[in-house]
């Protein structure tokens, strides 16, 4: 019974009226207010609730977070997402030289390298025997095909393409869905590839960098010049990986996928090949998927 008395006579505490009064030197009332510790306690609650709110929102949404000590800037981040795609990239081909080196040396020492081991019993098998030549159902199936693609255009002009570019292999420069296709009739003289965010762009093949800029159309491209007058382009990237006169090979990391410069509507990779100044389409000879 005490207890719940002590805390009624804490309320009517609380909420007793007082009031305040501010008087001159004359001890002539000026200003006057009726306050009560309630009040005071609320109005201080919610100005401290204001003040911290408004320091929050200073800070996370305004430029004034970087004079923090200790706060990452955007160029900070920047630069090291760039590292660390520079590191990737370089792991890779440091393992790359140390599996070639390994096998060098192994080949230097006189032993043949673990991959080209033949099987227990093989040496034991004879391939003299052996008849490689055609057979009669084999015969009539090659000139079946060769009739039927004797007048398809389409095979035509694939089989042209890779009689020029025999032996040359391509390295997927982005595994994605392709949204946009090879069209030149449109002006599109490429393939649209849309991947995750932040996906590595790779180099499709051994080539030096002729271009690496930004453009108000394509953003930040890159273009590499590659041997058998081949070209490759990469259109809408983030961030540019390389700079003109940079050697790469085929693999290396180039670019990041982005969505930048005026023709694009969300990340994706706008990749071109080129052969002696013809547009080709890049899905006839890379597999995207």
């Amino acid at each position: 019974m005490e207890q719940g008395q002590k805390k009624e006579k804490l309320i009517r505490r609380l909420k007793n009226k007082y009031r305040l009064v501010i008087m001159n030197d004359n001890f002539e009332e000026r200003w006057s207010f009726l306050l009560s510790p309630l009040n005071i306690v609320s109005a201080v609650g919610i100005t401290l609730l204001v003040l911290i709110t408004g320091t929050y929102l200073i800070i996370a949404y305004t430029p004034l977070r970087e004079t923090i000590p200790d706060f990452p800037s955007d160029d900070i981040r920047t630069n090291a997402e760039y590292a660390a795609f520079r590191a990737d990239s370089l792991e890779a081909e440091l393992k790359q030289t140390i599996n070639y080196l390994e096998t060098l040396k192994v080949i230097l020492a006189g032993d043949v390298p673990s991959d080209s081991v033949q099987r227990p019993g093989e040496d034991s098998q004879q391939y003299s025997s052996l008849d490689f030549a055609a057979s009669k159902e084999d015969s009539l199936l090659r000139e079946e095909m060769e009739t039927g693609e004797q007048y398809n255009i389409t095979f035509n002009a694939a089989n042209k393409t890779n009689k020029r570019l025999s032996g040359v292999f391509f390295f997927t420069p982005l595994r994605g869905t392709i949204t946009a296709s090879f069209n030149p009739k449109n002006n599109h003289p490429g393939v649209d590839i849309v991947a995750p965010k932040n996906e590595s762009i790779k180099a499709t093949l051994d080539g030096v960098v002729i271009f690496a800029s930004w453009t108000s159309d394509a953003g930040y491209v890159m273009h590499i010049q590659h041997s058998n007058n081949l070209v490759s382009i990469y259109k809408h990237n983030s961030v540019l990986l390389k700079q003109v006169g940079d050697r790469v090979k085929a693999g290396d990391s180039v670019a990041i996928i982005g969505d930048t410069g005026e023709l694009t509507d969300g990340p994706h990779l706008h990749f071109e090949l080129w052969h002696n100044g013809r547009a080709l389409n890049p899905e006839d000879l890379i597999v995207f998927k």
